[in-house]
């Protein structure tokens, strides 16, 4: 089991990684994040698209299992879409295939776009220490359990705090959270590799 889910084959995360680095779907699964659901026809509209293109990338998430039909609002040809929860961690490189390897390397490459822009943002909307925008860098000296320790108890937080869209309080906004630890280079410290 990863994060909840059950454990993906290498075949299951490509086809995972490809759908999530596919910048449409991406935007598809953006939109029913923020507004809860939609059908082909309200996302053409909305993302500049044809209906028949929305609809063709509707079915394909929905076979990943990462939206799901609303059944009490669909009939006929209309099918009304949500965001299923998902969580999913990638795997070591080490253990992954070449297609699987390209795959997740797209999609990192689609995500440190999203990351930049939101970081531009968090600083331009920034109002101080109360305010919506937050933006925190801190630089510490961890053992490798204490860095995972850290985690784990980043996870619990999100858990206690988060809500899902559904069960949010008034006044709850979407917020994008992002969490890096890089260790800086210490070649010469117990040998032990730190990359580039």
């Amino acid at each position: 089991m990863t994060d909840g889910m059950p454990e993906m084959t290498s075949l299951e995360r490509t086809a995972l990684y490809k759908s999530l680095g596919n910048p449409l779907r991406r935007r598809i699964l953006d939109y029913l994040g923020r507004h809860g659901e939609a059908n082909s026809t309200v996302l053409a509209r909305e993302l500049g698209e044809s209906s028949g293109t929305t609809s063709y990338h509707l079915r394909k998430l929905a076979e990943q299992r990462l939206i799901e039909e609303i059944p009490e609002k669909s009939g006929g040809r209309e099918r009304w879409w949500r965001a299923l929860p998902f969580s999913h961690t990638t795997p070591d490189p080490a253990t992954m295939s070449p297609e699987e390897y390209a795959a997740a390397e797209q999609l990192a490459h689609l995500k440190i776009g999203v990351d930049t822009a939101l970081f531009r943002r968090a600083h331009q909307e920034y109002r101080g220490p109360e305010g919506w925008a937050q933006v925190q860098r801190t630089g510490t000296w961890m053992t490798r359990e204490e860095l995972l320790a850290f985690l784990r108890e980043y996870h619990a937080l999100i858990e206690r705090y988060g809500h899902l869209r559904e069960d949010a309080p008034e006044g709850a906004r979407p917020v994008s959270m992002r969490f890096y630890a890089v260790p800086d280079p210490v070649g010469e410290w117990n040998g032990e590799p730190t990359g580039p």
